[in-house]
Order: structure tokens, then C-alpha cells, then sequence
């Protein structure tokens, strides 16, 4: 059983974007996010079962982080932890996030049909440093075939979704602020015709945290609202932006959740013997990120312990949830490093391949798209040293990890 994420030790000198090493461990997670990404997106072929498109992502995070920083100790003298940050799940149509099936549920025959839309999410950890992605396309007829253009509601929301994270992106700045990106997402969804999905937040992230407390919320409601907080430099962010041709609302039906968070410092004695064996490996394997029970040893015991661990709260499910039948989500997640000359996406955010009959008349959002994302390269310091690792750590990442910032043509 591969551990996804093991925290150092407390003693441990808990390091920000400040330090070079820092920068290159996210970019060095998000490397692997983008391939990970990449070769799930290429296996989403008519007939493909959608577990094994799961298990595919986990397996190349997996056998990724296994090949980087063997010989690297964190300050304890222990190898570093790595891996999976958040279990590969793949949301088909109107179905907007969190579906992982696993072999003993009902849902484990699910495949894939030509024409599906389908939404990759997944996340990499190296030493705690996270980097989360997510993705949209169509379904391919065979594996040889390119991916098919998304076309008609379906091609706006994932059109809206993309502009919108590309132009949050730019509004990603310090002394900007978290109400500036919702007002963002709101533009896109008019200009495209769609509604942003409710209850989706972006957080801010740090070493060993995914879901930290300063947050960006896809839709502001009477019934969903966040505090107002100002961007800072050297904040991490994952920027998770989802639209709907739906109402823009999700709800759980009859699939159960199969990914968790444990709950660090909530205790309880627990009764079911199955419910001790599971907490003690989740204690020992994940205690710090989510997982999904297929991960685990046994999944018929999991599925089981996982009830009484949750009525517990010693668990916190990710729910799988649905727009309405016959609804679009298109989901777009990439995770920047607001550094104090740019805002760096480290995880890939490529145009989509959508042809939306929707011309983009918005000018502040016209405005913003034309502002160049990143800044030019400096040239190095060819005397090495601290000037020269500064310059470096905020280089974009290499050209076959770089996003594609081109603004998305309608």
C-alpha cells in the first residue's frame, strides 16, 4: 500500500515560497500532475471503465514521486514523503465532482460513451508541497482518434470555465481580493450563458495543507458566502473554477463517497473491530491528505469501517455530487504561487478544445485576458549563488510543463 502523505516532523521548520527549494518542489509536483493529467485524458476512449482511468492517475503519481528526491531527508533524517495529494477522480456529464467508484460498489462498471465530457481531477505531493489539476474534454471513439471539439452548452461551460481561471489568474495579485476572482467567475458564466456551480471553493494551500482557511468561492449566495480576505505574496493557491448548463447547484443522489480526509485531533473509541484496523491504517498511511478506500488493504472492510469513522467525524467525506439529468459541468482546477513579481500557474491549463458559438463581449474581461500572464526571463547571475537561486525560483515552468495562456477564442 503506497502512503500518500506522511507529515515530517512537527520540529520541522515549516518553509514558504520565500525559498528557492520550496518553488521547485511544487513545480516538481505539478510535473507530475501534468502528465498524470495528461495520461488519463489520453485513455478516455469510448468503453473505458472509469476506475480504471482512476487507477491509471494514481498509479503514475504514484510511480513519479517514487523516481524524484530518493536521496533528499527532511530534518527528523527520514526520507521525505510523496505521492498522491488527492485520489484521480473522473465526473462524467452533469455529474460535477468526487467520483471515484471503487470494485465492491455498484458503480464500478461505469464506462465511458463517445461524446461523454469528462472531468479529471487528481493531486501530487512532494515533502507536503501539493499541486492539485483538473481538466475537461470529450470522449474519443478509438485511441487513435483526437480528442473530438465540444461543441453546443456544453463547449460554453467549459469555454466560461477556462476564461474565467485564466483571467482570475491575472486578478491572483497581492492587495487584490478573494471577492475580485467571484466577481470574476460570475462575468464568465453571463458572458457564456452557463451558471457557476454553488458550494465550489479555491483554497489556499500550504505544506501539508490542502484545504487552508482563506478561501474563493465559485458562487456568493444568500446561503453561501465567504469572509473577504486580501491575496499576500508568496501565497499558494488552488484555483478551482466549475461551470454548469444546469441551475448551478449539485447534490448527492445515490452514489456513495469513496475519498477522505482524516480529521487530525478528533478522537473517538471506536466499537467495530473492521473500524480500529481501518483508522490505524489511515493513521499510519494518510494522515495528512485524501484518499479513496481503494487505496486501502482490504476495500470490503474499508467501505465498512469508513461508516462508523465518518459518524465519528475521525473522516471527513468528499461527497460525489450531481447537477440535474442532462446537465454539463465543466471543471477547471490549477494551482499558482503568487510570488512577489507574477503569478506563477504551476499546474497546466490548456485551451480547450471547444468551439463555442458565444463571442466573449465582456470588456473587463477582454481586458484582463490581454494582460500577459508571468514576466520575461532574466538572465542568470553567472556568478551562481543567492541572486542567481532567486532568479531561477521564479522562472515559469519548463516549456513541456508551461500552461498555455492564450486566451480562448470564442
Amino acid at each position: 500500500m503506497a502512503d500518500n502523505g506522511g507529515a515530517s516532523s512537527d520540529e520541522e521548520e515549516v518553509k514558504g515560497l520565500e525559498s528557492p527549494d520550496v518553488v521547485t518542489k511544487y513545480k516538481d509536483a505539478a510535473a507530475i500532475a501534468n502528465k498524470a493529467l495528461a495520461t488519463v485524458l489520453k485513455g478516455t476512449v469510448a468503453g473505458m471503465s472509469v476506475i480504471k482511468l482512476c487507477a491509471l492517475g494514481d498509479k503514475v503519481i504514484t510511480d513519479g514521486a517514487a523516481a524524484v528526491y530518493n536521496k533528499a531527508r527532511d530534518a527528523s533524517g527520514k526520507k521525505l514523503a510523496k505521492g498522491v495529494a488527492f485520489p484521480t477522480c473522473v465526473s462524467v456529464n452533469h455529474c460535477a465532482a468526487h467520483f471515484c467508484p471503487i470494485s465492491t460498489d455498484e458503480f464500478a462498471s461505469v464506462t465511458l460513451a463517445a461524446g461523454d465530457l469528462v472531468s479529471v481531477q487528481l493531486g501530487v505531493h512532494i515533502d507536503g508541497y501539493v499541486a492539485q489539476a483538473a481538466t475537461c474534454a470529450a470522449v474519443r471513439d478509438a485511441p487513435a482518434d483526437d480528442a473530438p471539439t465540444v461543441t453546443g452548452k456544453a463547449a460554453d461551460a467549459l469555454t466560461a470555465a477556462h476564461t474565467a481561471a485564466e483571467a482570475a489568474l491575472r486578478v491572483l495579485r497581492p492587495g487584490r481580493t478573494n471577492a475580485d476572482v467571484t466577481d470574476v467567475i460570475k462575468k464568465a458564466a453571463a458572458a457564456y450563458g452557463v451558471e457557476p456551480l454553488e458550494g465550489v471553493l479555491s483554497h489556499q494551500i500550504s505544506r501539508n495543507v490542502i484545504d487552508g482557511e482563506k478561501v474563493i468561492i465559485n458562487k456568493s449566495t444568500t446561503d453561501h458566502k465567504v469572509d473577504t480576505v486580501t491575496f499576500e505574496e508568496n501565497e499558494v493557491w488552488v484555483l478551482d473554477v466549475a461551470m454548469s448548463t444546469g441551475e448551478g447547484k449539485a447534490r448527492e443522489t445515490v452514489a456513495r463517497a469513496t475519498v477522505f480526509k482524516r480529521n487530525a485531533g478528533v478522537e473517538y473509541m471506536l466499537k467495530m473491530k473492521a473500524s480500529r484496523a481501518v483508522f490505524s491504517e489511515i493513521t499510519a498511511h494518510f494522515p495528512v491528505f485524501p484518499f479513496s478506500v481503494r487505496a486501502l488493504p482490504n476495500e470490503t472492510r474499508g467501505k465498512l469501517g469508513m461508516t462508523e469513522l465518518a459518524a465519528h467525524g475521525l473522516v471527513t467525506p468528499y461527497p460525489v455530487l450531481y447537477e440535474k439529468e442532462g446537465a454539463f459541468v465543466a471543471r477547471v482546477q490549477v494551482t499558482a504561487l503568487v510570488l512577489p513579481s507574477q503569478t506563477m500557474p504551476v499546474t497546466t491549463l490548456s485551451a480547450p478544445v471547444a468551439t463555442s458559438e458565444v463571442m466573449l463581449e465582456d470588456e473587463e474581461l477582454k481586458a484582463l485576458l490581454a494582460q500577459p500572464l508571468g514576466k520575461q526571463k532574466k538572465k542568470k547571475n553567472k556568478g551562481g549563488g543567492a541572486a542567481a537561486a532567486a532568479v531561477a525560483a521564479e522562472e515559469p515552468p519548463a516549456d513541456g510543463d508551461a500552461m498555455d495562456t492564450t486566451s480562448p477564442s470564442a
